[in-house]
């Protein structure tokens, strides 16, 4: 009976102390590790911004290389949902996309089913440093009773940031690796063209403007002009420069363009070509970045991205519209490779 009687009074000790251990740990948690990557923030964001790129690089892919894995929803979207079921080390769950801010932040919910029930929220967050970046990758959440009491006997910081090391060695390798490629593609884009800036005037334009396809442009650039430069030569206003295309959208998913089609006008002309389909608009000064291109129109892409990769690379960004002047006459010079085509960009 005595050695019953202390084997009891041992087991109530335990269990008292394993209460008191549940009662008085901490009510929540924070796991989290950090690494600098080389690389701007919009870089590394691309790596981090949906359930497939952050699959990557994941360090629990090593666990179970024949884990089953499921993406519902739009990836990349908020409300997207990745869900895994593997071996015991892997388990069962399922993460969502909750919140995106590109080029700073990733929100996500975790949901663990197997081989425990566990809810908690997860995020990256991205620190612009110079020309690197500065993640942090972090797991939060409510401990319960036994996680208070598990958290006294294992280190679960340790446990889970060691996973977090891991992962993101990989995703400073993968990220860094790209970055690398694209300053050399980026590079290779600007020696083809001579850029120049400089602070460009408030310019006065008149012309039709309309949302239109992409397939729609040539004919609608070659009839916008014509209107325009009857309604001019009845008001008896001159052009003051080339045919002109001002761009306020160019949309990639509906094929459609924003473009106002006409000419520059000088500014004491404001208002005086008045006609149906007509009108006005004022591109603001603006610092500006240019370039000279020469070919036809369909090729004229690349051109446009140096323009943008020269602006973003001076720390700057484009803003309200893009100008497309028109200096040749394929009328008069058939050969396209002679057509001169000045490209225009706003930066602030």
């Amino acid at each position: 009976m005595r050695a019953l009687k202390t084997i009891l009074i041992i087991l109530g000790v335990l269990l008292a102390l394993v209460i008191i251990l549940g009662l008085t740990g901490s009510d929540t948690y924070r796991y989290e590790r950090s690494v600098t990557i080389a690389a701007p923030a919009d870089a590394v964001y691309e790596h981090v911004a949906s359930l497939g790129a952050m699959d990557k690089w994941s360090p629990w892919n090593d666990l179970d290389p024949n884990v089953k894995k499921s993406i519902e929803g739009t990836d990349g979207a908020v409300g997207a949902v990745a869900k895994w079921e593997g071996n015991d080390d892997i388990g069962k769950g399922e993460q969502r996309l909750d919140t995106l801010v590109p080029g700073k932040l990733v929100r996500t919910h975790l949901t663990f089913l197997e081989p425990w029930q566990q809810e908690c929220g997860a995020g990256i967050d991205l620190a612009q440093a110079g020309d690197s970046t500065k993640v942090t990758w972090f797991m939060v959440g409510e401990n319960n009773f036994m996680g208070k009491v598990m958290g006294v006997f294992m280190d679960m910081d340790a446990m889970i940031g060691k996973d977090f090391e891991k992962g993101l060695g990989r995703l400073k390798s993968i990220a860094e690796e790209d970055a690398a490629k694209a300053r050399e593609e980026r590079d290779k884009l600007l020696a083809a063209y001579t850029i120049e800036t400089g602070e460009r005037p408030a310019t006065l334009y008149v012309g039709v403007r309309k949302t239109i396809k992409w397939a729609e442009m040539k004919q609608f650039l070659a009839e916008s002009f014509g209107a325009t430069g009857a309604a001019m030569r009845a008001a008896k206003v001159k052009p003051a420069g080339t045919p002109t295309g001002v761009y306020f959208k160019w949309d990639e998913v509906n094929q459609e363009v924003d473009l106002l089609a006409g000419f520059p006008i000088a500014a004491d002309a404001k208002g005086k070509v008045v006609a149906e389909g007509i009108t006005e608009y004022e591109s603001p000064a603006s610092t500006a970045y240019w370039t000279k291109y020469m070919g036809g129109y369909n090729n004229m892409e690349p051109a446009h991205m140096a323009l943008d990769a020269k602006i973003k690379m001076d720390g700057r960004e484009h803003h309200t519209n893009v100008i497309e002047e028109y200096v040749t006459d394929p009328g008069i010079t058939p050969d396209s490779t002679q057509w001169q085509t000045n490209i225009i960009w706003l930066a602030k």
